[in-house]
């Protein structure tokens, strides 16, 4: 219960409620969005990225659907 007062006294500090409403967080929400968005792009885990995995899986993908297409 601590946390969730403290939660509720942080988020009435955003300003912009009587205007607003809800949506007065979507800055917040957009701004996260794009730090994840560069995140997976530049960030090396290992040797890769998250879209190096990506494409390679896509591409494994269709590899595999034309050979099952050319066994028919």
């Amino acid at each position: 219960m601590l946390i969730s007062s403290r939660l509720k006294r942080v988020l009435r500090l955003v300003p912009g409620k009587q205007r607003f409403g809800v949506y007065r967080f979507l800055p917040f929400f957009f701004l996260l969005g794009g730090a994840m968005e560069w995140f997976m792009i530049n960030v090396r885990v290992g040797k890769e990225t998250f879209y190096d995995v990506y494409r390679r899986k896509q591409s494994e993908r269709q590899y595999e659907g034309r050979m099952a297409k050319n066994e028919l």
